[in-house]
């Protein structure tokens, strides 16, 4: 076997060659940017625009530049309106670029959604017989749901729906990327299908689950593309919050302009200022004041960081239904996570053999070797594997041994084993082998004329208490009463790192609950040995939606995944549900999240990107708001200074002249958008820490980088302009 070793985030990468529709170059790559060139300057309609009120004033600010520029021409005048074009241009290139990630996503799913002709089938009913229903082609868009449709071999499914009848292979490498087909079957939690894959081997009929135009995969590029995203509360709150500001720094910048013409009216000895005694020049000055001191870094960047979330959980293969959705998973304060296959491996593994007294280890090796050598399930195997590997046993092969019965385990046995009969001669085995459940095995024990031992006992109790599976051993040799040997000590394996991983959950203030339908006992071993904060075992899917509700009442935000169909109502009554793929459709429809790796312990990444999403938009607030300081000092004593020389103490940047600060500061306000794009795309990198501690790095990275670097990149433009003719 080939096991991957390539980090979680590499196989990801790898596994969704598909959905990410081949898409290459870094994040601000020369053709990616030229291919949203277009869309960017379609989005300059202000009836697109209106919905980013930031970039409305710009624009409007730009347009009234632009008629100025035109009335009183200035090569000051037009460069002002030149980068104020520029400004909501590279604002519409941010949205642009990430939506645009977003369309090639979409491209390779489309291939998944070609014109199918699907086989109906009218007056099918369960385990009816041919002949008593009939086929008809229809095309797969005219299919309505509760339709049964027949899908054989070589064939497209032509829609979302659930097997109700047969068993096949299915190629789902158009929606998940992975190549490897799935089994889907009738009945049980792998029923659910999805349009666009194709059945590869044998064939199954579906009942059709989708509405007309809400098949998954309809929703998963209408998602991807952007186009139908809505806004989420906390971005109307952040949106609501940048048009306040823009409101207020309108009515400030208003007055501007009739306390300018007071103070010129009373300091008539006031040396000549171009920027305010020039009524158009006035009117360029003001706007640019206006757009630079509105949090147009953040207005730009906005959409673009909620878009690039959604993107950024689509290249883990998951699918969020809603970004709401993607912000709650940042927010979350409770973890719930299966134990089998998310903390567990998913397989009990052979850990031990235990003799009791008087019986050698390796004759128990031996014996639990026979008796599982016909069971295939991966307990079985590992049964055989440690016999050979801690006693040396050869592995043997059940057809090269000589007149030996095996006997297959049974849920009313809860045993298996073999009848071994060396030479063939006696009427009745010579031995028998018995492994299974301690109660069972002992009660065969007893029937066989044997008594098991004290020891027994307390061996069984120690594994379970540890957490383990104990099956015992015994054997019946002709003539002699049965005895137990000993105990195999079957454990979950919890998977490498998972301990680090919730630490880090626990840094991050969020706790872990495990739920299994284990005993308390097994359940609380395997939870010290995880890490986890706390588990409910013995779980039902009513225990479930309790313990669920019992956290939201707290005022905490709940994540859980799941894939059956008594998972819908816990998925649904969580904030973040992420539904398995291989799941039933009652279950991708209940939870807000669909995995389409079917992987339970993605739950984790979904959380860390997230907060990734949040603090983000965090950073780039703080920046935002903080980098109009720097304007601040740019623009009003280059407006002011020449009629009140006292505040040119306040150009401390010294910059040459009040036009070329102004048109600096304006250069600087646009060209740190693009600037910020790639980051605004790949996100700030998270580290688990407490919400203080992040809150610290915010103010101390991005507060007062948004206080540095403005002055610095002012003063640098500042210094470009001096060598440009009629600016400086």
């Amino acid at each position: 076997m080939t096991v991957d070793t390539r980090a979680p985030e590499a196989r990801a990468d790898a596994g969704t060659s598909a959905v990410r529709g081949g898409r290459g170059g870094g994040l601000l790559d020369a053709r990616q940017l030229l291919r949203s060139l277009p869309d960017a300057l379609r989005k300059l309609d202000p009836r697109t625009l209106w919905r980013n009120p930031v970039m409305l004033i710009v624009e409007i600010g730009a347009a009234c530049t632009t008629v100025l520029a035109l009335a009183d021409p200035s090569a000051f005048a037009f460069a002002v309106a030149a980068w104020l074009w520029l400004t909501v241009l590279f604002a519409n290139l941010a949205e642009a670029v990430a939506e645009g990630r977003g369309k090639a996503q979409a491209a390779s799913l489309r291939h998944a959604r070609k014109d199918t002709v699907a086989t109906r089938l009218r007056g099918w009913t369960p385990g009816a017989a041919a002949g008593t229903y009939r086929d008809e082609a229809v095309p797969a868009p005219e299919l309505a749901q509760g339709d049964v449709v027949l899908v054989a071999a070589g064939e497209l499914i032509p829609g979302d729906g659930d097997v109700v009848e047969g068993i096949a292979s299915v190629d789902e490498s158009a929606i998940t990327g992975e190549s490897a087909p799935v089994i889907r079957e009738s009945g049980g939690d792998r029923s659910a299908v999805t349009g666009g894959t194709r059945v590869l081997s044998d064939r199954i009929v579906v009942r059709i689950t989708q509405r007309p135009g809400e098949s998954f995969v309809d929703r998963m590029i209408a998602l991807v593309e952007g186009a139908n995203r809505q806004k989420t509360p906390n971005e109307i709150a952040l949106n609501v919050l940048l048009a306040a500001l823009t409101v207020v720094f309108l009515l400030v910048v208003a007055t501007l302009q009739p306390l300018a013409v007071f103070a010129k009216g009373h300091q008539a000895a006031a040396p000549d200022n171009g920027a305010i005694t020039d009524a158009g020049v006035t009117g360029v000055v003001l706007v640019s004041l206006l757009v630079c001191l509105i949090p147009t870094t953040i207005g730009a960047l906005l959409s673009a960081i909620g878009i690039a979330g959604m993107d950024r959980l689509v290249q883990r293969n998951v699918l969020a239904m809603s970004g709401r959705a993607v912000e709650a998973a940042g927010d979350v304060d409770t973890l719930l996570l299966d134990k089998t296959g998310t903390i567990t491996l998913g397989n009990r593994q052979a850990a031990g053999f235990l003799p009791v007294d008087g019986v050698d280890a390796s004759l128990v090796a031996d014996a639990a070797q026979l008796a599982s050598l016909a069971d295939e399930t991966p307990e079985g195997r590992s049964v055989v594997v440690l016999a050979k590997q801690a006693f040396g046993l050869r592995e043997r092969e059940p057809g090269l041994l000589p007149h030996a019965t095996f006997v297959p385990f049974t849920a009313q046995t809860r045993m298996s084993g073999v009848d071994l009969d060396p030479d063939g001669s006696a009427l009745r085995p010579a031995r028998r082998i018995r492994k299974g459940a301690a109660s069972a095995v002992t009660g065969w024990v007893r029937e066989h004329g044997g008594e098991p031992t004290g020891q027994l006992g307390r061996i069984v109790d120690e594994i379970s208490g540890a957490g383990g599976t104990p099956l015992v051993v015994a054997e019946h040799v002709d003539g002699e009463p049965a005895r137990a040997l000993g105990v195999i000590h079957l454990k979950d394996v919890v998977k490498a790192g998972m301990r680090e991983r919730f630490d880090e959950m626990r840094r991050m203030g969020i706790r872990t609950v495990m739920v299994t339908g284990d005993n308390p006992r097994t359940a609380a071993a395997i939870a010290a040995e995880a890490g986890v904060d706390d588990f409910l075992a013995e779980a039902t899917p009513e225990d479930k939606l309790a313990l669920i509700r019992r956290e939201q009442q707290g005022g905490r935000l709940v994540a859980m995944t799941g894939d059956g169909t008594n998972d819908a109502p816990a998925l649904a009554q969580a904030d973040v549900g992420v539904a398995m793929n291989t799941g039933t459709s009652a279950a991708k429809e209940a939870g807000n999240m669909v995995d389409l790796d079917s992987d339970p312990t993605k739950l984790i990444e979904i959380v860390e990107i997230g907060k990734q999403l949040l603090i983000t938009r965090g950073a780039l607030t703080t920046f935002s708001i903080a980098n109009d300081v720097a304007k601040y000092f740019a623009i009003v004593p280059a407006m002011f200074a020449g009629i009140h020389p006292g505040l040119d103490a306040l150009n401390v940047m010294r910059l040459a002249s009040p036009e070329s600060a102004i048109l600096a500061a304006v250069v600087f306000n646009a060209v740190v958008i693009v600037a910020l794009i790639p980051l605004a795309l790949r996100g700030v990198r998270y580290r688990p820490a407490s919400a203080s501690r992040l809150l610290r790095r915010n103010l101390l990275v991005y507060g007062l980088g948004g206080i540095v670097v403005p002055f610095v990149g002012i003063k640098l433009v500042d210094l470009l302009l001096q060598f440009l003719p009629g600016v400086s």
